[in-house]
């Protein structure tokens, strides 16, 4: 070997010894008051460990950042928090710096920090401040990603300056997790974007060629002997609501609750609501359903979003269920009619306890109790003389009941984790009773190259009445490889057929077995084109089990990319290669009947432009054509923006989809036979979103939505039991439909303190549904914001945050 090798080969094992390490800050203990202002005059700060040298994740990965972008971080604790200190250099006068409600990126830049304080890799609390001071925090997971339903009460404050602009934070302890060891290493993370450019860094490089992004974390080091004050929050409520509409005089109701959060230790919370209130979420946006199976509503209610990493484990959960449609609809016999039927169930409280031990084992409990709830049903009498009296009857229609979910999470290795996971649904007296359990699996390798992922589902309905207990069960399978330009997926499930988990979660199909297969190919590194290009290739299978027959497949080719000028565009051609069987739209007894479904080919393309430019748009059209004739679909999604200032943003949305020649069941005739039909239907939606922010605590918001669809049935069919049709000529029942809905909520909200909120808001609503009817919008737009027709609320809610250690001083 030549000398100089002698020299430069202890080097090269030196420099690579260093690049395998993870980065490491040491924190320092404080006892001098850190005021959060932005203005890092403190003398503390001068003498903390500097972290920088970040590094550019995206559009070039691992590229340095450079010296008129440089970013300073500095981290310290006391016994209550953790403080941030972040310099950001950059030329003020280009920082873009948009206004916005809490828990929303828009077109500012970021700044962020991520810490795991078990350093396990598989969980971090991400709090993000952006330019303009608005508060964006979540929970991220290797499963679900960022989830920013998650709330936490922090401080923190930005100014801009003449070198860029700086940010302070003060993160107490109850916003974090951690365990109770003396001397503590967690995992950390620093992040900023720069949005003009769309350039993200972060301290601790985020490999794209990894999957999971808190394996790649730094380290915090320095925290020891810490005495944490008690975790102890009470959210007292008020809210005063009044509701009207034509029929009905204004009636004025009070409500109010509280709600608690304690943490049981450093690394446990109990989270509680009594006498809850829902009344100012977002509404629903329900559609005409026509299809075979319920539609799925995404959940609102804050208690039920926050922090449900725990209890999303296999997919069990459906919270929705908790407070939603009584189980059981009332029998009636000759001459009864159910009057009132309510459409949901009083939820009386609910609880969640969670937390993590130094050993890894995730626990968490979810608890809620609903209330009694009955349904009226009228009975008329003729009387011996013809004379015409009418009797009401009470029916139960859902007992008291109580909801649970256990979960146990133990993590290993960093990257991997396995689950046991439980739902129990009791309700008081004779009805049904479920229980659902399962095991759940996350296996990484030690490079995070590999993924076998999967779970086996067990579910138990105790029926009472003549219906005998059913058990079934749900497995699957997914192997990945989930680093590299290249990737794939190879998967399958089968579901039984009396697999049932859906009196606390959702399942539409059973019965069934799938095979699934993927191949992808992405960009690492941005070329002359793209800053991002991902294409894949996927193909499905589902088979029926009771008969082999083929129950769905697609082969599915997608391309995504991002260009130079940060545009996303898309394209995708989704087919349906083969005759299919479906079992579930004829709705019969088991599933026994089924309907033959033809072949399909879909065209599908999609503009997103950069949202950085005051003009934006959406633009989103499809088309699929079916192998029978004059079956086609038309989807257009069209959505302009216009951000006026940094305060005031407005998005107007339109969807419109036209199905010609569709063919789907109506109802069954009086001899029982199956009656199809051909039919057209259009749906257009109409959205118009606008905010005005007046700074960082204090803003307005408007929503608008108008949904109009109608289905016009031209011929109906008979079902013939080989899945084909025969014309009906007999059957001439109208059953076109026709469904409205209107809904604006306009609101104000002011967070006047940390955690202390009010709000006021005005919403009015319609939902039509006819039989006869015009197939003109500007008709059935009257129709639906005619007074007549809408429900009027308006509401002021106050909560106020209360500190228990704040008391006791």
């Amino acid at each position: 070997m030549p000398k100089t090798s002698y020299i430069f080969l202890p080097l090269l094992l030196f420099s690579s010894f260093i690049f395998g390490q993870k980065k490491t800050l040491q924190t320092k203990f404080i006892t001098e008051k850190i005021s959060i202002d932005a203005k890092l005059d403190e003398a503390a700060w001068t003498n903390a460990e500097l972290a920088n040298n970040f590094i550019e994740i995206f559009p070039t990965n691992g590229k340095p950042e450079t010296p008129d972008r440089k970013s300073e971080v500095r981290i310290l604790y006391d016994n209550e928090a953790i403080y941030v200190a972040a310099k950001l250099y950059d030329d003020p006068t280009k920082i873009m710096k948009e206004l916005t409600q809490r828990d929303n990126f828009v077109s500012a830049d970021h700044f962020g920090v991520w810490f795991n304080g078990y350093n396990d890799g598989q969980q971090e609390f991400r709090f993000f401040v952006s330019a303009s001071g608005v508060q964006i925090d979540g929970v991220y997971t290797e499963t679900f990603g960022e989830d920013f339903t998650w709330d936490a009460i922090w401080e923190s404050e930005t100014q801009i300056t003449d070198f860029g602009w700086v940010v302070e934070m003060k993160i107490p302890y109850a916003a974090l997790r951690f365990s109770t060891e003396k001397v503590q290493t967690w995992g950390l993370n620093l992040y900023r974007e720069v949005r003009r450019d769309r350039q993200q860094f972060t301290w601790s490089l985020l490999d794209n060629k990894i999957v999971n992004e808190s394996t790649q974390a730094g380290l915090l080091t320095g925290i020891e002997n810490i005495e944490t004050p008690t975790r102890l929050f009470l959210i007292p409520y008020s809210s005063f609501y009044l509701n009207a509409n034509k029929t009905q005089k204004t009636i004025g109701e009070f409500k109010g609750g509280l709600d608690i959060k304690y943490g049981i230790n450093d690394a446990f919370t109990l989270d509680a609501i009594l006498i809850p209130d829902f009344g100012q979420t977002k509404f629903d946006n329900v559609e005409l359903n026509l299809s075979a199976f319920e539609q799925q509503f995404v959940e609102n209610r804050p208690f039920f979003t926050e922090g449900t990493d725990l209890f999303n484990k296999g997919n069990l959960v459906y919270t929705r269920r908790i407070g939603g449609e009584p189980s059981t609809y009332p029998t009636t016999v000759d001459d009864e009619e159910v009057i009132d039927y309510p459409l949901t169930v009083n939820l009386l409280n609910a609880l969640k306890i969670s937390g993590r031990t130094k050993s890894g084992l995730g626990i968490g409990v979810l608890n809620a109790v609903t209330e009694k709830t009955e349904a009226t049903v009228k009975k008329t009498i003729t009387n011996p003389d013809n004379s015409i009296t009418t009797e009401n009857r009470t029916i139960v229609v859902e007992p008291l009941a109580n909801f649970n979910v256990l979960v146990l999470d133990q993590r290993f290795n960093q990257n991997s984790s396995v689950s046991l996971v439980n739902t129990n649904v009791t309700r008081n007296g004779e009805f049904r009773d479920a229980n659902v359990s399962a095991l759940v699996w996350d296996l990484n390798t030690t490079q995070n190259t590999y993924n076998l992922s999967g779970n086996y589902k067990y579910s138990y309905i105790n029926e009472f009445g003549n219906q005998d207990n059913r058990k079934g069960y749900d497995s699957y399978l997914n192997f990945r490889k989930t680093s590299g330009k290249y990737r794939f997926s190879l998967a399958g499930q089968y579901v039984s057929d009396d697999y049932d988990n859906n009196d606390l979660g959702i399942n539409f199909q059973t019965h069934y077995h799938s095979v699934y297969g993927n191949v992808n190919y992405r960009i690492l590194k941005p070329n002359e084109l793209f800053n991002s290009f991902t294409a894949g290739l996927t193909q499905y299978y589902e088979f029926d089990n009771r008969t082999g027959m083929l129950q769905a497949n697609r082969l599915n080719l997608v391309f995504n990319t991002e260009n130079k000028k940060n545009d996303f565009l898309g394209f995708a051609v989704n087919t349906r290669p083969f005759l299919t069987y479906d079992f579930y739209e004829p709705r019969s007894e088991n599933e026994k009947r089924f309907v033959q479904i033809p072949e399909q080919i879909q065209f599908y393309f999609f503009l997103s432009q950069n949202y950085n430019r005051k003009f934006a748009i959406d633009f989103n059209p499809y088309f699929t054509f079916l192998n029978e004739r004059e079956r086609v679909v038309y989807n257009l999604f069209f959505s302009p923006r216009y951000r006026i200032n940094d305060k005031i943003t407005i998005i107007y949305g339109l969807t419109y989809n036209r199905q010609n020649n569709n063919t789907g069941w109506v109802a069954f005739d009086e001899e029982d036979n199956t009656i199809f039909a051909r039919r057209n239907r259009i749906s257009v939606i109409n959205t118009i979103q606008g905010k005005y922010t007046l700074n960082n605590k204090m803003n307005f918001n408007l929503l608008v939505r108008h949904y109009w669809s109608y289905v016009t049935n031209k011929r109906y069919l008979t079902l013939l039991e080989d899945g084909t049709f025969a014309d009906n000529f007999a059957f001439t029942e109208n059953l076109n439909q026709n469904f409205n809905t209107w809904n604006l909520d306009l609101s104000y909200s002011w967070w006047f303190a940390p955690g202390s909120q009010v709000s006021v808001m005005y919403r009015n609503s319609s939902s039509l549904f006819s039989r006869e009817f015009e197939r003109t919008f500007n008709s059935n737009f009257k129709d639906a914001i005619d007074n007549n027709s809408l429900n009027h609320t308006f509401s002021i809610s106050l909560r106020y945050f209360i500190d228990y250690n704040s008391l006791k001083k």
